[in-house]
């Protein structure tokens, strides 16, 4: 049997307002808060800061 993993898809939404996201992965027992990262927008052509959202 393979071991069950505590690793939840996540989707993290540019802050830049243009609706542009990617999917990512995290462990919720090693970061407990939300996650915020510096990544490429393309729509905006710019680097802008991600945010944690729930994939509906």
């Amino acid at each position: 049997m393979a071991k069950k993993t505590a690793v939840l898809t996540i989707k993290m939404v540019s802050t830049a307002g243009t609706g542009y996201f990617y999917v990512t992965k995290k462990n919720p027992k090693n970061i407990t808060e939300k996650l915020k990262l510096k990544g490429y927008d393309p729509k905006v052509r710019k680097h802008v800061l991600f945010e944690e959202h729930k994939i509906k």
